[in-house]
């Protein structure tokens, strides 16, 4: 059986403060929505713009870092993965689905003193590349379903 391979880069700005709880179990979660915008020229040279708005998770200390460092309207470049979350509507009692990007890697865009020199901190106390993906794993679904309280 094939593998699938999933992997998202976004560069926008935050659209609200960021979501920043924890499971019951301490991982942080972070819930942001990123606006990206895509400028083209139509047939006739019109320039055009669109925006979409696109829906984050984040966990771990990854998620702390964000709910520590961004706030709405700050610039920030992700990469992840896709996730799709379902659930059935309580009104209509239909199945409704939509797709999140889980973040696995995120960089300030803007210099900030604070968040400049931590980050410069945590490269001085981790190393430069090392891998933190069980630190930043997302939870498994158990310790999320009804538990998060957004």
């Amino acid at each position: 059986m094939a593998s699938g391979y999933s992997r998202v880069i976004l560069i926008g700005n935050l659209t609200r403060d960021p979501e920043l709880r924890y499971t019951p179990k301490g991982t942080a979660v972070a819930k942001i929505t990123v606006a990206v915008n895509r400028r083209w020229y139509d047939d006739s040279g019109q320039l055009k713009e669109e925006t979409s708005f696109i829906d984050a998770d984040a966990f771990g200390k990854i998620a702390e870092n964000i709910g520590q460092f961004f706030k709405k309207g700050s610039p920030i470049f992700i990469e992840g993965r896709l996730r799709q979350d379902t659930w059935e509507d309580k009104q209509t009692n239909q199945k409704r689905s939509k797709l999140v990007v889980v973040v696995e890697n995120f960089v300030f865009m803007e210099r900030n003193k604070d968040a400049a020199s931590n980050n410069q901190e945590d490269r001085k106390q981790n190393g430069p590349n090392q891998n933190h993906s069980n630190m930043n794993a997302a939870p498994d679904q158990n310790d999320l379903d009804e538990n998060v309280p957004f």
